[in-house]
């Protein structure tokens, strides 16, 4: 039996490095485009929520309506591409995008601007799946670490930039110009991509799961609905509470019925949880996504709410994370391309979580800026020593034909964490500020009976603390200070639970190729 020789990069379907360089580069603007677009309106959120007359809950819808889309469509993003051409698939996600950004732009009402951020979920999941599938789809595992440091940079730039632009924006024109900023970096993604990505289209029979999207989509969507509405809209212990969890449940139960036992080709492969390494990072990305995303989203509050910090000052906050994120996820991608070994990296970025989201439980409305600023450096160096290098451990076991489904498995399960995250934390966080100032302004008004006038409505919403009196300002610092690192608290349980998943992990030698060992034979096969 003749030995199939062993293919050349262009048999696997690799690129040259100037290639792979001039191909990124679009693909990293489009990356940009997607991160700005949350990075870049959370310090405007206070005053948008201001402007438009609206509460807590709508402060966490805006987040969330995003973070809803993105993760509902993430999975269908990631089998289109699979099926379909890459390249167009991500130049519509831009389109998408785009649009969703013109209307959040102009929304005249709360209900709008949500309304817009789902359009523009739907745009950021497309790219934030086709992004990871398409650079998987150039670069072997084994070299991908080489191009992390681009990643890192872009991420670390996006998370820097996007506050303090969105920042400098509300001091100076308005919030709305945050949603028109990323237009112009859009349409620029999008001619590069035009003229530097050409990836082979691969043809094959197409079979679109719609009932099992639906499904999915409706499930996920019911299920964010009940955590974030649960003990603000309603109780937690109610008739609405039990119909919604049933509702949800059901829903999810029928799309695992139908991606199982119906669908010729499912939006997410149940046979690709048969895989011990995908099943564990995705076990661990819900939790990560859980305790990072639902935590830290809530850390330009606290400054601008306990610290009076004006939006431009907390957007230079960020840059404690962002630079720990930048310096671990560049440094880890270097060491494990040119090793191969991954693990260890995993297990130390778990504990530095850990560490960090502990630490940050720690804060209240009276600790030093330093102190919380060192705090998100040891949480940002633990984020990028472990978010890209969890994505790295699924791409390198599964086919390439699965590299689509695969990849967007995790930043699914990534996602749901996060937006169950952000709403149920956003939910705790909202119940406890409201206690504590109800409390407080009681005790106030008690003590000081002529300032009842000033308080009547100011326990409702997310007030400016510095247009208020003295002794009312303190009381809401004091809130927003305790209830910050009450959440961080919370989520402190479920990034142990993430470090417990990837302890399990098993660490397999990063692939040199872009397609696995199988395959390659497979193709040669027929020339041997």
């Amino acid at each position: 039996m003749t030995q199939a020789p062993p293919a050349s990069a262009e048999q696997a379907g690799q690129m040259t490095h100037r290639e792979v360089l001039e191909a990124l580069s679009g693909l990293l603007l489009a990356m940009f485009v997607a991160m700005l677009s949350s990075t870049i309106v959370s310090n405007a959120l206070p005053t948008i929520v201001d402007d438009l007359e609206g509460s807590q809950t709508g402060y966490t819808w805006v987040v969330v309506a995003t973070m809803l889309a993105m993760t509902a469509t993430t999975p269908i993003w990631g089998k289109f591409a699979d099926m379909f051409n890459k390249k167009t698939l991500v130049q519509s996600a831009l389109v998408i995008f785009s649009v969703g950004s013109l209307i959040a732009g102009f929304a005249p009402s709360m209900e709008v601007l949500i309304g817009a951020r789902v359009v523009q979920g739907l745009g950021v999941g497309g790219l934030t799946a086709l992004v990871q599938v398409v650079i998987a789809t150039m670069v072997s595992p084994r070299e991908r670490g080489r191009y992390s440091g681009y990643i890192g940079a872009v991420f670390a730039l996006a998370t820097v930039s996007g506050p303090l632009v969105g920042g400098v924006l509300v001091d100076t024109v308005g919030w709305r110009w945050c949603f028109f900023a990323g237009l112009p970096v859009a349409a620029l993604a999008f001619v590069v991509l035009q003229r530097t990505l050409h990836l082979p289209v691969v043809k094959r029979e197409v079979s679109i799961d719609y009932l099992g999207a639906f499904l999915l989509v409706g499930g996920v969507s019911i299920l964010l609905i009940w955590v974030s509405l649960g003990g603000i809209n309603f109780d937690w212990v109610s008739w609405t509470s039990l119909a919604l969890v049933i509702a949800a449940v059901a829903v999810i139960a029928g799309a695992i019925h139908v991606e199982a036992n119906v669908a010729i080709d499912p939006v997410i492969p149940l046979r690709l949880f048969k895989d011990r390494t995908l099943t564990l990072a995705t076990i661990a990305s819900v939790l990560i996504g859980l305790a990072m995303f639902g935590s830290t989203v809530y850390l330009s509050l606290y400054f601008q709410r306990a610290k009076d910090m004006s939006p431009t000052e907390a957007g230079l906050m960020s840059i404690c994370m962002v630079g720990g994120l930048l310096v671990s996820s560049i440094v880890s991608g270097r060491i494990i391309s040119n090793t191969g070994i991954w693990k260890r990296w995993l297990v130390g970025g778990m504990v530095a979580v850990i560490v960090g989201i502990g630490l940050l439980a720690t804060i209240d409305a009276d600790t030093p800026l330093w102190r919380t600023g060192l705090f998100m450096a040891v949480l940002g160096l633990g984020l990028g020593a472990t978010m890209q290098n969890l994505v790295l451990a699924v791409q390198n076991t599964i086919a390439l034909s699965d590299m689509g489904a695969g990849s967007s498995v995790v930043a699914f399960f990534r996602s749901l964490g996060g937006s169950v995250g952000i709403a149920a934390l956003g939910a705790v966080l909202a119940h406890q500020v409201a206690d504590a100032v109800k409390a407080g302004i009681g005790r106030l008004v008690a003590d000081h009976p002529e300032l009842a006038s000033q308080v009547g409505h100011e326990t409702g919403g997310v007030p400016d603390v510095s247009t208020l009196p003295a002794p009312i300002r303190a009381i809401f610092e004091s809130a927003y200070g305790d209830a910050t690192g009450h959440i961080f608290l919370v989520a402190l349980p479920f990034a142990i639970g993430a470090l417990v998943a990837v302890l399990f992990i098993k660490e397999v030698p990063l692939r040199t190729s872009v397609k696995r060992e199988d395959e390659l034979l497979a193709d040669a096969g027929p020339q041997a």
